[in-house]
Order: structure tokens, then C-alpha cells, then sequence
């Protein structure tokens, strides 16, 4: 490398799916996801270290180094096919990038930055726990907490500079609400917060909303959700919303769990199940002890049977761990669900 490619600032554009461009410079050493927000554009993110793939993107045109990362993140194939996470794709020359969300969730001058009380604190199952805050007003007094379903929050651990991204499980509302369901992970430093010193009345910092993962407008093609454990959050934002606007895509969500003691979320899925027209739930347990009477095995397990009686493809949004999202993905292409019918976040402990 010359001195000149040394210090030359590469050209980047960045497509949305609704057709905006954006277009900035990256300067050596830098990631696009830096350069992005050094232009006053915050992409979705969230560890940008490589390890949740909220960053992920397809490049279009171009040559690029692509940094150290999680295979769970961007597993070996979706590389090959010109995958990449934004926070690890550093240009070597022009470059053209695909994102996979409209304009509407790139940030404009930053990402929002609230106080928020905790209100309930709460277990819903084993190692499981339900988190309301309610943000408090802004500099101008406003309560609202608007946002996407499907987008998440950061929260900043008290006492740390650290942030652990949590999805948020209602909907946008003017109260300043928001709920979030939270595996509580050994030794995790917010896991450990919540399992010893927070308590309501206490203040948090939160950061968003933010990402990409939310229902797409596609007619009236049924939606099918698919979640695992605490990838429900995201999941009941998107079906409470559905009931909301009284939506009229017909939908049903699968929900799996390791045990029955992990069992949560079935009262609040009986109410979106009350209120909006041809929407139906499942809960199966994977290894069940003698008292389970539901479904055993796996959301892909599930979805694998309904697929195999469906009489066209549905739209499935999926969230969980990575290896389920993985077997979802992979239960779906082999029922012939083309792959822009299946939308996915995974999520990797922190």
C-alpha cells in the first residue's frame, strides 16, 4: 500500500431498501458503521464488535476488508453470498453497500439519550424477569416513547460505562412505557444488577430506540412469528400492534422454551389472541417433565408441520438464540419459503 492509499478517504454509498443513498467518506482504519455515524448517520447497531449481527448488510459493489467477528453473527455462508457487518467492513476502495431497512431507521444526529424510572420489576419464570420503566420528559416535557415493534433499547448498567440491548415487548405509546423481558444470564453484569440492587424508583439510562428488525408491508400474506425464549419481546411488539391497528393479515406465533418452568408470556398473548381476529399462539417445551401437556420439541419443529400443511408461504419473523434462528431458517427454505419471506434477529448473551 502506498502512502497516498494510506491516508485516502474511500468513497462509501449506502442503499436503503426504500431506495434513499447515502453517501460519505471512510477514512482508513475506519469501519463504515464509524464513518456512517461520523456523518451524522446512526446505522443499527448495537455491540459493534461483531458479535449480534444487527449491522448485517450486503455489499453491492466493491473491495473491502472484513474484520474479526462471531460466526454466530454472520455465519460462513451468508459471507460468502457478500454478507457483512457494518461494524467490521473496513473499504479498500469505493464501496456500495445494501441495507436491509428503509431510511426511517438510520438516526439523524445521534442516538436519543432518556432517563427512565424503573416502575415493576418482576419474575415471570425460572431466570426470567419482566422490566417496565417509564422515561421521564424530555427538555421540552414531552412523556412519549414512540418507536417500530421489533426495535430495542440500550440500557446503561448503573455504575458502568457498559450497555446491554433489550428488545422492547409493547408498543409506542405517550406514557413514556416501556417493557422488556430479560433472561437473567450468570454472572451477566446487568443480570447481576437486576438479580441484587434494582429496585423501583430507581433511574436508568436509556439509549434508542434502535434497529432494523420490524413487520414489513406485504399485502396480506399471513405473518407467522417464531421466538424463542426471551425473543418473544420483539415478537409481542409486533402482534400487540397488529392488534392495535386491527391489522387483517392473519397470524399465529410459535413460542419455544427449554423447560416448562421457563414457560412466560401465554396471558399476554391470550389478550393479543382476544382482540385481534385470526391470531393464534403454541408454546412447546423442548425437554418437558411429566406434568407438560402442550407440544414438545422446537418452534422449528412446529413450524416445520404447520409449513408442511400451509397453503402458501407466509411471511415468518423470527427471534432467538442463534441456533434456533438458524433451524427456522433452514425449516423454512426447505418447505420453499423464499428467503425475502423470512426476517430474523438473533441474539447472543451479553
Amino acid at each position: 500500500m502506498t502512502t497516498a492509499e494510506a491516508t485516502e478517504v474511500r468513497p462509501v454509498t449506502l442503499v436503503t431498501s426504500d431506495g434513499e443513498r447515502l453517501e460519505f467518506g471512510c477514512a482508513p482504519g475506519r469501519s463504515v458503521l464509524e464513518a456512517a455515524a461520523e456523518a451524522g448517520a446512526a446505522l443499527p447497531a448495537s455491540c459493534k464488535q461483531g458479535t449480534c449481527g444487527s449491522c448485517h448488510a450486503s455489499v453491492a459493489e466493491g473491495d473491502y476488508e472484513l474484520g474479526a467477528h462471531s460466526p454466530a453473527a454472520l455465519p460462513p455462508e451468508r459471507r460468502a453470498a457478500g454478507e457483512v457487518l457494518l461494524c467490521r467492513t473496513f473499504p479498500r476502495g469505493p464501496l456500495s453497500v445494501t441495507l436491509p431497512y428503509d431510511g426511517s431507521r438510520i438516526l439523524r444526529g445521534g442516538i436519543p439519550r432518556r432517563q427512565a424510572v424503573i416502575v415493576a420489576l418482576e419474575t415471570v419464570a425460572c431466570e426470567t424477569v419482566r422490566l417496565e420503566l417509564r422515561a421521564e420528559p424530555t427538555e421540552d416535557g414531552g412523556t412519549d416513547c414512540q418507536f417500530d415493534p421489533g426495535q430495542f433499547v440500550e440500557l446503561q448498567v448503573p455504575g458502568h460505562d457498559a450497555k446491554r440491548a433489550y428488545s422492547l415487548a409493547n408498543t409506542g405509546n405517550w406514557e413514556g412505557r416501556m417493557e422488556f423481558y430479560i433472561r437473567l444470564r450468570p454472572g451477566g453484569l446487568f443480570s447481576t444488577y437486576l438479580r441484587e440492587r434494582a429496585r423501583p424508583g430507581q433511574t436508568l439510562t436509556a439509549f434508542g430506540p434502535q434497529g432494523a428488525f420490524g413487520l414489513r408491508e406485504t399485502g396480506l400474506r399471513p405473518r407467522w412469528f417464531v421466538a424463542g425464549g426471551t425473543g418473544l419481546a420483539p415478537l409481542l411488539s409486533m402482534v400487540r400492534h397488529m392488534a392495535e391497528w386491527q391489522e387483517p393479515q392473519p397470524a399465529r406465533l410459535l413460542l419455544g422454551v427449554n423447560t416448562e418452568e421457563e414457560v412466560f408470556g401465554t396471558a399476554e398473548l391470550d389478550a393479543v389472541a382476544a382482540e385481534l381476529p385470526g391470531f393464534s399462539h403454541r408454546v412447546c417445551v423442548w425437554r418437558p417433565g411429566p406434568s407438560w401437556r402442550g407440544p414438545v420439541g422446537t418452534p422449528a419443529d412446529l413450524l416445520a408441520a404447520d409449513l408442511a400443511e400451509a397453503p402458501a408461504a407466509p411471511d415468518i419473523y423470527v427471534c432467538g438464540p442463534p441456533p434456533m434462528v438458524d433451524a427456522v431458517v433452514q425449516v423454512a427454505a426447505r418447505a420453499g419459503v423464499p428467503a425475502e419471506h423470512v426476517f430474523y434477529e438473533r441474539f447472543l448473551p451479553t
